[in-house]
């Protein structure tokens, strides 16, 4: 079988709708008749929903996918307090391996046309005493898409991120500019510095939505070519 064309998904920081985007994508890829599947290989934070407990991010990626692939594969690391994962792993007594998260990697690829595989917190956030998600998204090898938070101090974070990602030897195959700031001033001339300095393609724009609308976010955006 043919493996899933497939992409890391970061971002300048925590919370600036590395999700939002990433179930945008897969429902830019849906509509051009792909199977498209996310992945959250680590998370933290749960909730009960239906009966199980579950992380945000893992539930909106299941639901933008094109079928539910199982928990176990779909965000087969997973804490129940919303802190950084290294601390949460402490605190329940165990370790963040990644040979699962790249076995349930490998699984996931053999099922779908497209796979996002998106990451936690920013680029480099520890996983362990000695590996982080840098090491993470080397490890599966895929080219990166960055998912810059557009507010006032995202160019710097947005180009030291890049920097990091090419450091790993990884290609930085598109970024996204996402409105997290409605408010910010000069939103379009900080986009064109980003155009200019990034060295990678603008994959779109995600306006400012209150509550998220993945479906209707997708207009305009698109996957790496």
């Amino acid at each position: 079988m043919t493996l899933a064309r497939a992409w890391f998904v970061t971002g300048t920081d925590t919370e600036i709708g590395k999700t939002h985007t990433t179930c945008a994508l897969l429902h830019a890829a849906r509509a051009q008749g792909l199977s498209a599947l996310g992945m959250k290989p680590v998370a933290a934070g749960t909730e009960l929903r239906n009966g199980e407990w579950i992380n945000e991010d893992a539930a909106r990626l299941r639901e933008a996918g094109s079928f539910d692939p199982g928990l176990a594969l779909l965000n087969p690391c997973c804490f129940r307090s919303p802190i950084a994962p290294h601390i949460a792993a402490l605190e329940e007594g165990r370790s963040i391996d990644p040979a699962p998260l790249l076995r349930a990697f490998g699984e996931l690829r053999q099922k779908a046309d497209i796979l996002l595989v998106e990451g936690v917190g920013g680029f480099r956030v520890p996983l362990g005493e000695h590996y982080d998600t840098a090491d993470l998204a080397r490890d599966f090898g895929l080219p990166v898409i960055l998912v810059v938070g557009m507010r006032l101090g995202c160019i710097s974070h947005a180009l030291l991120t890049a920097e990091a990602i090419r450091q790993r030897g990884l290609e930085l195959a598109g970024w996204v500019a996402n409105t997290v700031d409605p408010a910010m001033l000069r939103f379009d001339d900080n986009v064109e510095a980003l155009r200019q300095r990034l060295q990678a393609p603008l994959l779109g724009v995600l306006p400012h939505l209150e509550q998220p609308a993945e479906g209707a976010a997708r207009s305009g955006l698109h996957l790496p070519r």
